[in-house]
């Protein structure tokens, strides 16, 4: 079983997957609802 995101702007639950949660060579994350198309970038991780 995928563990799910929760989208904070609609709602709706997605499976986590490369479209939900895009790592940058950076180490930060990109967050991208696949629902509403909101997106937050420059998601600090613990590594960056």
């Amino acid at each position: 079983m995928m563990p799910v995101v929760h989208c904070p702007k609609c709602g709706k639950d997605h499976d986590l997957n490369q479209e939900v949660l895009i790592a940058q060579s950076n180490q930060n994350v990109i967050y991208r609802c696949d629902s509403c198309g909101y997106e937050v970038k420059d998601i600090q991780t613990s590594k960056g």
